[in-house]
């Protein structure tokens, strides 16, 4: 079994207002290293068998159509987790 990676990111011009939050509530907690927080959101497919570039090509145009909204977001990552210590993560 495999699995394939996608991480899909708000596009740098629209307002992230939970990465604003976020940024905001870091330095009050004592983490004062991070100047900016982005929010996105990450999708683990589970495939039988390996994942070839076919698969990923696949991942990609689902990403493209399905999982991301193109107005908004960027598909910013494809991958084979098969180096990722926990793709779930």
């Amino acid at each position: 079994m495999g699995h394939v990676v996608i991480d899909v990111m708000l596009k740098p011009e629209i307002l992230d207002p939970q990465g604003q939050a976020v940024n905001g509530a870091l330095p009050r907690l004592g983490f004062e290293q991070f100047t900016d927080v982005r929010q996105g959101k990450r999708f683990v497919l589970t495939v039988d068998g390996e994942v070839t570039d076919e698969v990923l090509a696949a991942a990609r145009e689902a990403a493209e159509k399905l999982l991301s909204n193109p107005v908004i977001e960027d598909v910013v990552s494809v991958r084979d987790s098969a180096h990722d210590e926990d793709p779930g993560r």
